[in-house]
């Protein structure tokens, strides 16, 4: 029993190289052109299935040549795509990244992500009723989440919510999900009046703060417990924590403890961040076992 299911969002990155950002009116040359996959939700999707979990993915994308491309590579990552709805009349998501002068500008357009609402949810509800785990993001409309996690809680199915990015979400309904995983940040969003320590310390292992390179921390017996992260050298972190959140959810579904499932989303994230690329460098189950294997 390891089945999986992805709601959330699948956008095309599209990030041009210069040596500087144009001013109104300017046209420049660039250096170089990349496109790639990502999106959260398509992220963590990827990042469970290669760590071998039966994952089916719930969204939309836009009738073009984007969102052909983004079903294709979810298949060649065994994703089950039944449920992801292809729409007439909106262009597929798109995250559109300059980066010049040692730092980047993002401009991203949701597109079909935009329309992911409670009918695209009922109609994937034969797969999500019989997954192990549930796991939904902040780059689809917030009543949707709520709508997910309300409904998944009254149905117990478990939910892995990682409020990413940073937005405002009710306690209300957030606090039905199993698991909530932001970082320092998104943790501070979610409770700005609150000391981020005692916060974690009273959800007592259903939130899990991702620190870094420090690692993860989650609430135990009144203690803040760390899981610590793994010391490499860093290629590109793009998409560690989304690594981290489908190898998390791969190790629980699998059976794993709480603090074995963390320790090996720290592996999968420290593995990941040592190649180019969000799904790029995201590994294999048998890659984790390998890195588990030589830090013992």
């Amino acid at each position: 029993m390891n089945r999986i299911v992805v709601i959330g969002s699948c956008n095309m990155d599209i990030t041009v190289l210069a040596d500087k950002r144009p001013t109104a009116g300017e046209t420049i040359l660039g250096n170089e052109l990349h496109i790639a996959h990502g999106g959260k939700g398509a992220n963590q999707a990827v990042a469970a299935a290669r760590l071998g979990a039966e994952v089916t993915m719930v969204g939309c994308v836009g009738n073009d040549v984007y969102g052909e491309m983004i079903r294709t590579n979810l298949i060649n990552n065994h994703i089950n795509v039944d449920y992801l709805v292809t729409l007439h009349d909106v262009t597929t998501g798109t995250a559109h990244i300059t980066l010049a002068e040692g730092d980047n500008s993002i401009i991203v357009i949701p597109g079909a992500n935009a329309r992911v609402d409670e009918n695209i949810v009922d109609n994937a509800w034969p797969a999500i009723e019989s997954a192990d785990l549930v796991m939904v993001q902040n780059e689809i409309p917030v009543p949707t989440i709520e709508y997910i996690v309300k409904r998944c809680h009254a149905a117990r199915i478990k939910v892995l919510l990682n409020p990413a990015p940073a937005a405002d979400l009710n306690p209300d309904w957030l606090e039905l999900a199993t698991y909530i995983t932001p970082n320092e940040h998104e943790l501070s969003a979610l409770y700005p009046s609150q000391d981020t320590t005692e916060t974690v310390i009273a959800h007592n292992g259903q939130i899990i703060v991702t620190l870094g390179s420090k690692g993860v921390g989650y609430g135990a017996d009144g203690e803040l417990r760390i899981i610590p992260g793994f010391s490499v050298k860093p290629v590109d972190t793009t998409g560690a924590g989304d690594t981290f959140n489908g190898a998390f959810a791969t190790a629980i579904v699998n059976g794993e403890s709480l603090d074995s499932a963390l320790r090996y989303g720290n592996a999968a994230a420290a593995l990941s961040i040592q190649a180019l690329g969000a799904q790029e460098g995201m590994p294999t189950a048998e890659q984790v076992s390998a890195f588990l294997a030589d830090a013992t």
